[in-house]
Parts: C-alpha cells; structure tokens; sequence
C-alpha cells in the first residue's frame, strides 16, 4: 500500500540502495544476494566494469559469467577475455569469473544466483533486454535487474571496439589495461 511505501521510504531515507525503487531493494534483500552479470565480453569495457561496480553495491557476490556461443566470431581470444576480466578484478573477493556454455538461467542455477545483472545504455537495449528477461523469468523464475550505465560512458559500445581494434586504433579509452587481451 502506499502508506507502507512511504513509511518504507522514509525508514531508508539514508540508504546508499536508495537510487533505486525502494521496492526492488525490499525484493532484493529478501533473495540470495548473488547475482551473474552475463555477456561475451569481446572485449570487456569501461562500460561493463561501471555496471559491475553498481551491482556490487546491491549484490553481495557478482559472477562475471563469459558465455561461449559456437556460432559467434569472436575477436579476443576467449582465454584472453578470461585473463583480462579476472585481472581486473583480482584483488575482490567478492566478484567471480566464469566462462559458460548453454542458457544463462542454467548456469545461475548451477551457481546459485538469485539474480542477472544487466546494463542498459539506451532504449533499444532496454527493448532488447527486456524481452530476453521476460524470457529467463518464464523459465526459471531468474528476475533480471537493470541499471543505467553513466552518461559518459553511454556511447562504449563493444562492437564499436572490436573495429577500432581491428583497424589498429587505441582502445585503451574504452578498456582498462587492453594489453592483456592481445
């Protein structure tokens, strides 16, 4: 009820959760705090990592789950992607690295996450992602939180990336330490 929402509200007036609906925090506190950020990471960008490090100020544990797709031409070596992601993120505990095959929800129910993290830059991939959570929540009951990436960061796009890298340009703008991937 609304009175209950308000009450809520103002019980959590000072809580760092509170840029988003208070009503996902109350969800969220309630499942398993452990979440998989899923994606092919070819590469992992600036972009990923500012989504990474919102979820973990909801989530108590993130898995970065790379997914293999045998019918995708991949750039970065998956080892390499591996390498990378996991050198990133070497010194917290807290974030995992997992490469995986097959559907997401099935891997969040090998790894026991309650919840798929997914960034969102602008309203096409809202569309886009939108219909892919409907999915995995009809078929696991997986709820998929999304969070906006900074407006700064909004124009990284992988794919954009992978043809600067490829006609020789520097993408350490958008990839923290990219040497590690070639």
């Amino acid at each position: 009820t609304c009175q209950n929402v308000s009450y809520m509200q103002n019980s959590f007036k000072n809580h760092k959760h509170l840029e988003m609906s208070v009503l996902v925090f109350l969800t969220l506190k309630k499942m398993n705090n452990k979440a998989l950020f899923p994606g092919s990471f070819d590469p992992y960008t600036k972009g990923h990592e500012y989504i990474l490090n919102k979820s973990l100020e909801i989530f108590d544990e993130i898995t970065i789950g790379i997914g293999v797709n045998s019918e995708k031409k991949y750039v970065f070596d998956l080892e390499k992607r591996l390498a990378h992601i996991t050198h990133l993120y070497s010194e917290n505990a807290n974030v995992k690295v997992q490469i995986y095959e097959g559907l997401t929800v099935t891997f969040c129910e090998e790894i026991k996450a309650s919840h798929i993290v997914r960034g969102i830059r602008n309203s096409q991939d809202y569309e886009y992602e939108k219909s892919i959570a409907q999915m995995n929540k009809s078929l696991s009951g997986i709820e998929t939180v999304f969070l906006l990436t900074k407006e700064n960061l909004s124009a990284i796009n992988s794919s954009i990336v992978r043809e600067i890298y490829k006609n020789q340009g520097d993408i350490s703008l958008f990839v923290t330490n990219p040497e590690i991937l070639v």
